[in-house]
């Protein structure tokens, strides 16, 4: 090292605001880790997302399937539960400026569960109910950051993102039976 120029590398990362409510008790019961493994798939889904400079915020709820059917009746005109929603608190234009340094805080919105469809959709997949959680809590979070499945080139981009943030946890390809 001696006689060699040093340069100095600088990495802007900054430490995302995710706040997990457990609104539905059973959880406690269900999957005591629930807000634990909720907190770090949110993480790495904004990891897996590309290098955002900006503090972010996001808000995951973990409810149960009658409060999240009235959400998705109120906010989709869908009837039933589902197993996550997704409800984006900013616009394009401040999605665009993630990679910018420096102002307040971005709230990117809320990501909310559904316990009882949750664990009945890991029991017929044969999924650990945790690694399902995961896995929603990251494609909802993308959902928050736009990103998309409505079309298939959308959705493939999509898919991809959520396979890179759950191989970090050792979880399996969520949609590898899906194209069998």
């Amino acid at each position: 090292m001696r006689g060699q120029a040093r340069r100095k590398v600088r990495y802007e990362i900054a430490t995302p605001i995710i706040d997990v409510r457990i609104d539905d008790p059973a959880w406690y019961d269900a999957m005591p880790d629930a807000a634990a493994l909720a907190a770090r798939a949110a993480a790495m889904a904004l990891e897996a997302a590309g290098a955002i400079a900006r503090v972010v915020e996001v808000a995951v709820v973990l409810s149960d399937d009658q409060a999240v059917a009235a959400l998705n009746e109120t906010y989709r005109g869908k009837t039933g539960a589902t197993n996550v929603l997704s409800f984006p608190a900013c616009d394009a234009v401040a999605l665009t400026r993630l990679g910018e340094a420096a102002a307040p805080p971005v709230l990117l919105g809320d990501v909310v569960l559904a316990r009882q469809t949750l664990v009945r959709e890991a029991a017929a997949q044969g999924k650990a109910a945790g690694d399902h959680l995961m896995h929603l809590t990251v494609h909802g979070v993308l959902h928050l950051l736009g990103y998309d499945h409505e079309e298939d080139g959308e959705a493939e981009r999509m898919e991809d993102m959520e396979r890179r943030a759950l191989a970090r946890f050792g979880i399996d390809d969520p949609y590898a039976r899906a194209r069998r």
